[in-house]
């Protein structure tokens, strides 16, 4: 089904297709290009942060960061229970088992429930900046000092957010707040780890390319082209920032007070504009008539077949599945646009 007002789309208004371009002209379509590094370096430089490492997702970043922090088989890495899949996969993919804590009513992990969890076996904290909000850092980092734990930021959903933690991973999927169609991106400060994660998403190849390689490791490179979408993005991403900041104030002031509709606290950056509603499928079935998409909150990690644990009827990341939808955010939604999302969502409440 095509919609009016899909919940994303990317904002490709800036230098992406002369980069792409130039690429394709100069013959340096593959990761060999200048563009990522480039594209690394200004991210970087951005966020304050020593090192870039650019790969082909966020999934691949967040393994690439657990594999350079030496996490395998044995080792515990707690994570949300209110999280995308990915951030559990990733866990899973290095060998290691994730341990899952339930959300607080900003949906991020609760930082009071996460010690409880820690065993010999814990190796590291993965927070994730759910929708955009910034967890509480400065206790995830007590935490990991108490415990010397290593601490992994899932900052897929939160370009924009300065990271703290060891290694923080980003998408860069079309849906994200910058893009590159697909890709990731690992930010850290320590030189080891950005070396052994760049290594690793390259086959793990020697200097001098012999054919032995040492370790298993992946193909995780991003492509020059994909950087230089990515790179573009990064040059316009207080522009596309400040953009969203606009629209998330507009939905909050236009949804203010409507009975049905419970909004939740305020993002540190605006990836999706997420609420709780009544009826909620219902009020999906009324905005897809209108043209209008809408997609449903994470379900909780150990409701996943994969990780399944009966607790997760009793846990909020399960309450708050059953009534959370976000709506169309993406940068250049107009005012009018929203102003007819609001509208028809006012119209089902009667508001």
């Amino acid at each position: 089904m095509s919609f009016a007002y899909p919940v994303s789309r990317p904002s490709l208004s800036g230098g992406e297709l002369d980069y792409v371009t130039r690429a394709v002209t100069d013959g340096w379509i593959s990761s060999q290009g200048s563009y990522v590094r480039e594209f690394e370096d200004a991210f970087a430089q951005y966020n304050g942060v020593a090192h870039g490492v650019a790969c082909s997702s966020g999934t691949a970043a967040l393994t690439l960061a657990l594999r350079a922090l030496g996490i395998g088989p044995g080792d515990e890495v707690v994570v949300p229970e209110f999280t995308m899949v990915a951030s559990a996969w990733a866990v899973t993919h290095s060998g290691a088992t994730p341990v899952f804590v339930d959300c607080g009513d900003d949906l991020n992990i609760d930082v009071a429930r996460i010690e409880e969890k820690i065993t010999p076996r814990t190796r590291a904290l993965m927070p994730v900046h759910v929708y955009g909000r910034r967890c509480d850092m400065d206790a995830v980092m007590e935490l990991a000092h108490d415990y010397n734990l290593r601490v992994v930021e899932d900052s897929a959903e939160a370009h924009g957010v300065r990271p703290v933690g060891d290694i923080a991973c980003f998408s860069l999927f079309a849906n994200k707040i910058i893009t590159a169609g697909e890709g990731g991106v690992c930010l850290t400060d320590d030189r080891h780890l950005a070396e052994q994660m760049a290594h690793l998403r390259a086959m793990a190849f020697s200097k001098d390319h012999n054919f032995l390689h040492k370790k298993v490791a992946y193909n995780y490179r991003m492509t020059n082209l994909q950087a230089g979408v990515a790179l573009a993005q990064v040059e316009r991403l207080d522009e596309i920032l400040a953009a969203r900041k606009r629209i998330e104030k507009r939905y909050q002031q236009g949804l203010e007070g409507v009975d049905g509709v419970t909004l939740l606290p305020e993002r540190d950056v605006l990836w999706m504009f997420d609420l709780r509603a009544e009826r909620r499928d219902e009020l999906r079935a009324h905005l897809a008539d209108a043209g209008i998409e809408t997609r449903l909150f994470f379900k909780p990690m150990s409701r996943q077949p994969f990780y399944l644990d009966p607790v997760w009827p009793s846990l909020n990341a399960h309450r708050f599945s059953e009534d959370g939808l976000y709506l169309p955010t993406y940068t250049d939604l107009t005012e009018s646009g929203q102003d007819y999302i609001v509208g028809k969502i006012r119209e089902f409440y009667g508001a």
